[in-house]
């Protein structure tokens, strides 16, 4: 309208029309045209037209005063709107088409909006005002960049950051999945729902969520990157945070409730109380013993439970369940007593003995002593397994203490009444071999009856670094009664007096200096273990297995040897295959002297029959003689050396 007034009112046609017969000048001048040619500077060039007056019309009639030009250019300075980018501002609808929103902001040009930023206005129409957000006052092409989802996501975080520091609970509406979690829109912005924030009880189904209105709250948010995380575990929580308030305010030990199993671990069950968790114990589910709370209780039961202990600070409370029943051993079955017979479930071995459940909390031990009449070492957890039924005798019953005793051997009758009748000395049986130690063997001859056998009862010949050697777990063997210690419950057993001593006729055989033939099993630091005939073992020193050539003999290796040294009471014979060479030297160098003393005694002899036949002694005579006891002289000496020779080192 402004323009309009000015158009009529400054037209210069009149002035110019003698000038030049054209059209005036066009009336988009401007106030600030206008001012720029008041001001112009002095120096500039003249041109024409200078002295064209503006507030004459062309009938040539001023039709302004001063203050109504002021006025006119006031109100035209005030149709530009200063604007930047980034700023927000009101904008209104003044077109619609297929793809775009038109909308004026009292720009010089107007501004287009994609529709899909309207798509939560689907009625919006003409006239509608709506906020928007500069982008760019002018872009490349001159065009005014607009956006409403800028604008909107700007005001949406400026709400974020507000209701994040009051903690004003928000309404919003999960879009979304994503890894980790949901997208949720809030107030037109995306933000993040961890997984483990959707609620207090763990989730792993998200897209039950999706397209879901719930209410949230802002736990975090990051100003550089303008991203916020919501939850909706957090108001749970406060519910519930509250609702413990008042049952912890409520709570009294000894106090019934009903819980609902919200979990199962191995040490127990969380109850849920209504608003509050309390623990449940292994130990508070029953009397008797279980390995499993779920041999009891399900997910998502309902039972009462009773509240033993509970701490106001940690909000913690410790429930029973067996309290809500009389303890087993206050209402004991009246079979159960001293004397008679029960049976029961094994439900604990250690190495003392086993407890059998006999009902529900009432146990019994069966000590190893009490297990078999045997007075041999027994091991509980070879003889009982976990589960198993025994009938037991029930020996000491405690009903103050809550103890008893139970004995399984004395359902029998004591083998040992008459040992001396069934197991006599001297007697041959067969056993089993129930243990074996470093010192012998432990033989069970019949149920609860056994003994030992020593190592050195196990054979005649042989030596055993462990009875292991020659037996093993398990194995039959045959025995003979050595002796009886019935107040001990002992049984002296042996192996090897099955057999006649073959040591008494080897003696002969084996006698000292007789050579054999053996090998050598095994060697140590102290000298070797030689094989010989007959099942038995010799003993080679070291100094006793070195060969004629200097070497020694070696593990394997077999070779003749000679006796030096058999002890029919120690079972020992020592031989040594060194001595045998070196006798064979002495008997060399002693054959040698012994023939040089005979040849001695024959020279003597001939002397004396020559001294004998000569009566006077001549030239002749003296120089045989001198000879004679020469040759004599000399055999002695080689015999001398020979025997030196002959002698060991």
């Amino acid at each position: 309208m402004f323009e309009n007034i000015i158009s009529k009112n400054l037209n210069a046609d009149a002035q110019e029309s003698a000038a030049e017969n054209s059209e005036a000048a066009t009336a988009t001048t401007t106030a600030p045209v206008e001012e720029a040619i008041a001001t112009k500077p002095a120096y500039a060039p003249a041109t024409p037209h200078d002295d064209f007056d503006w507030s004459v019309d062309r009938r040539n009639v001023t039709s302004y005063s001063a203050e109504e030009k002021e006025k006119y250019h006031q109100v035209y300075d005030n149709t530009f709107v200063q604007l930047d980018d980034g700023q927000m501002m009101k904008g209104l609808v003044v077109g619609l088409t297929k793809t775009d929103v038109v909308l004026n902001i009292g720009f010089k040009s107007d501004g287009l909006i994609s529709l899909n930023e309207f798509r939560d206005l689907p009625n919006l129409a003409v006239g509608d005002e709506v906020e928007v957000m500069i982008v760019e006052k002018e872009d490349r092409d001159g065009h005014l960049n607009l956006s409403r989802r800028q604008a909107r996501i700007t005001r949406a975080w400026e709400r974020i950051v507000e209701v994040h520091k009051t903690g004003e609970v928000i309404t919003g509406t999960v879009t979304s999945k994503t890894k980790g979690g949901l997208i949720v829109d809030v107030f037109g912005m995306e933000t993040f729902l961890p997984g483990s924030q959707i609620d207090v009880k763990p989730v792993t189904d998200y897209d039950q969520f999706v397209g879901k209105t719930m209410e949230f709250k802002v736990v975090k948010i990051n100003e550089t990157i303008k991203n916020a995380v919501v939850s909706h575990k957090a108001l749970i929580e406060s519910d519930i945070e509250a609702q413990r308030a008042e049952i912890m305010s409520k709570l009294e030990k000894g106090q019934v409730l009903e819980g609902t199993v919200k979990n199962i671990t191995d040490f127990g069950a969380f109850m849920d109380l209504g608003g509050l968790d309390g623990l449940l114990y292994i130990t508070d589910i029953s009397w008797g013993r279980i390995s499993h709370p779920t041999e009891v209780l399900k997910l998502d039961q309902k039972i009462n439970v009773v509240v033993l202990d509970f701490d106001d600070e940690k909000k913690r409370i410790s429930l029973g369940l067996k309290q809500l029943t009389p303890h087993p051993w206050d209402v004991l079955a009246e079979n159960i007593a001293e004397g008679n017979v029960v049976k029961g479930k094994v439900v604990n071995i250690e190495d003392y003995g086993a407890f059998l459940e006999i009902q529900p909390g009432v146990e019994g031990l069966v000590h190893v002593s009490e297990i078999t009449w045997a007075n041999t070492p027994i091991n509980a957890k070879e003889f009982f397994k976990l589960g198993d039924e025994h009938e037991a005798k029930v020996v000491t019953l405690d009903k103050a203490s809550r103890k008893m005793s139970l004995s399984i051997k004395q359902l029998s009758e004591d083998p040992w009444n008459d040992i001396e009748t069934k197991f006599a000395e001297g007697s041959k049986h067969t056993g089993l071999v129930k243990n074996i130690t470093n010192y012998g063997v432990f033989v069970e001859l019949a149920a609860g009856i056994g003994g030992m056998i020593h190592i050195s009862d196990l054979s005649w010949l042989k030596r055993f670094n462990h009875p292991g050697e020659y037996t093993k777990v398990g194995a039959n063997i045959d025995v003979i009664i050595l002796g009886i210690d019935k107040e001990n419950r002992k049984l002296q057993l042996g192996h090897k007096q099955l057999e006649e001593d073959p040591w008494n006729s080897l003696q002969d055989t084996f006698a000292i200096g007789s050579l054999h033939e053996g090998t050598v099993s095994r060697r140590d630091d102290k000298g070797a273990t030689v094989q010989l005939s007959y099942g038995l073992e010799g003993f080679a020193p070291n100094r006793h297995l070195a060969k004629e050539d200097g070497k020694s003999i070696a593990a394997d290796e077999t070779a003749q040897f000679m006796v030096i040294e058999f002890d029919r009471n120690e079972k020992r014979i020592v031989v040594s295959h060194t001595r045998i060479w070196e006798q064979v030297k002495v008997d060399e160098a002693e054959a040698v002297k012994k023939e040089a003393r005979v040849e001695a005694d024959n020279t003597k002899k001939a002397v004396k029959n020559v001294q004998a036949k000569v009566e006077k002694s001549t030239l002749g005579d003296l120089g045989v003689l001198a000879e004679l006891k020469k040759k004599m002289e000399s055999g002695t000496e080689d015999a001398s050396a020979a025997t030196e020779e002959a002698k060991p080192e």
